[in-house]
């Protein structure tokens, strides 16, 4: 039986509200994919496209390393920050002397914590609302 081939990457996780994508990235030159789909078809829109390469062209890394994404939860957007998020961490993991830098001031690094506001009990079903007071 022959053994697989073990093929060397730099994995890690980035996180935007309640979408999370874990990426493998590699080094050399590959078709970056997102669930098994090429990037542009998993992310349709020609803006997501434009945003999503933003953290290669930060340290001028798109032609020697290609990414392999999973991401589950949230919508588009806040999957598509996911693997940004995701993609910065891998670079400055593989790199730390070179990219790290770069990608801090970028912001690229740092994850966005804002999630949804939980609802309160007595608010008439939303966060902030307050219950409406009878006048009579």
């Amino acid at each position: 039986m022959k053994k697989a081939k073990k093929i060397d990457y730099t994995y890690a996780v980035g996180r935007r509200r309640t979408a999370s994508a874990r990426v493998r990235l590699y080094r050399g030159k590959g078709e970056n994919t997102v669930n098994g789909l090429p990037f542009e078809k998993y992310f349709d829109s020609p803006v997501f496209n434009a945003i999503w390469i933003k953290s290669f062209k930060q340290v001028d890394a798109s032609d020697k390393y290609y990414s392999s994404v999973r991401v589950a939860g949230g919508g588009k957007k806040g999957q598509l920050d996911a693997v940004i998020h995701a993609i910065a961490k891998a670079l400055a993991k593989a790199e730390k002397d070179k990219f790290r830098s770069s990608l801090k001031k970028a912001g690229l690094l740092t994850r966005d914590a804002r999630i949804r506001e939980r609802r309160k009990v007595g608010t008439g079903g939303k966060a902030r609302r307050e219950k409406q007071s009878p006048k009579r």
